[in-house]
């Protein structure tokens, strides 16, 4: 496949532009000799007599497939009409050869799905999962799915819903990405995207997963100042807030140090009065008499937060999370 220029690892994702190759693309169909070569591709892939082809002859139809197959779905403004019209000539020679070409990866082991993702071009995105063979699970070199991709994406209208909700059921929305341990919920919340986060909790995505540091999706929301998704997370029943980090920190101690006085109070409320067992109105005399130096609102007084003592923990930072640029990076073949 061609070169393109290899991307910056840090970029804002509205940054992120990825250039496909600069040729014109075909109009309709594959061109005559992407024909050629999905028939000695299809040949192999059933064994037939094009497995007597010597393997560099077989590595030059991979070749050419890919190429124009990524310079064609690559495209920001590639359209699910087009995307068909390849499909159905792939269709037309077998089904594996099909499932081989969906599931293709270019040099940075980006597929199809990975580029419509990215670019926010879902009709493409229904167009591949309608084949019923795209495996949404694959991870690209940068250790991301292509449904990891989907948490920085803005969803614009209630057809997007529907493909994105689809897109999670077909794939594992607990998938932890090969470098840092972080889950699609984890970039989600990290990006702000509340609408992502509600459709992942919808479709199964484990709150409480933690990454190789320990944090989980409710700790980074805590940090950020996140509201909205922190009022999302703890409506859930199974959000737990109990929950440390490899520092020791937990969301509430984490939201503290931050300066989130809000989200703290959420926090502590979700830990410590709607809890039944743990509410302070439900303890017995005796009980409170064994836990006199835990720091409890007064029935009287204003809840207040300013003297709970929470452990500063000096190696506590922002945690970066990944940006599009990085989770979908090109580089040179």
């Amino acid at each position: 496949m061609s070169s393109t220029p290899e991307l910056q690892n840090r970029l804002p994702e509205s940054d992120m532009n990825f250039q496909p190759i600069q040729d014109e693309l075909y109009k309709d169909n594959p061109s005559k000799e992407m024909k050629g070569a999905l028939k000695v591709l299809n040949d192999s892939l059933k064994k037939t007599s094009a497995t007597l082809l010597p393997r560099n002859q077989l590595k030059q139809a991979i070749d050419i497939v890919r190429e124009e197959w990524f310079k064609v779905t690559s495209s920001s403004d590639c359209g699910g009409q087009l995307v068909k019209n390849y499909i159905n000539w792939f269709t037309s020679y077998s089904p594996v050869l099909l499932e081989f070409i969906i599931n293709m990866t270019d040099a940075a082991g980006n597929t199809v799905l990975h580029y419509s993702i990215s670019h926010g071009n879902f009709d493409v995105v229904s167009t591949i999962l309608d084949t019923g063979v795209c495996n949404v699970n694959l991870t690209n070199d940068a250790g991301y799915s292509s449904v990891m991709l989907v948490s920085l994406a803005d969803i614009k209208n209630d057809d997007e819903i529907k493909i994105i909700t689809r897109l999670f059921k077909c794939g594992d929305v607990n998938l932890q990405a090969k470098k840092h341990g972080q889950t699609t919920l984890m970039l989600a919340v990290s990006h702000g995207k509340s609408e992502v986060v509600k459709l992942l909790l919808e479709c199964g995505a484990n709150l409480n997963m933690q990454d190789e540091d320990g944090s989980t999706a409710l700790m980074c929301a805590a940090e950020h100042g996140l509201q909205e998704i922190v009022n999302i997370l703890l409506a859930c029943p199974e959000c737990d807030v109990s929950i440390a980090d490899n520092d020791g920190s937990t969301a509430l101690s984490i939201a503290m140090e931050a300066g989130h006085r809000e989200i703290g109070i959420a926090l502590y409320a979700k830990q410590h009065i709607l809890s039944r067992e743990n509410s302070p109105f439900n303890l017995s005399k005796s009980k409170r008499s064994r836990s006199a130096n835990t720091v409890m609102p007064s029935s009287n007084s204003n809840m207040t937060y300013s003297h709970l003592s929470l452990k500063k923990s000096p190696s506590l930072q922002p945690k970066e999370y990944a940006t599009l640029s990085s989770m979908l990076k090109t580089r040179i073949p």
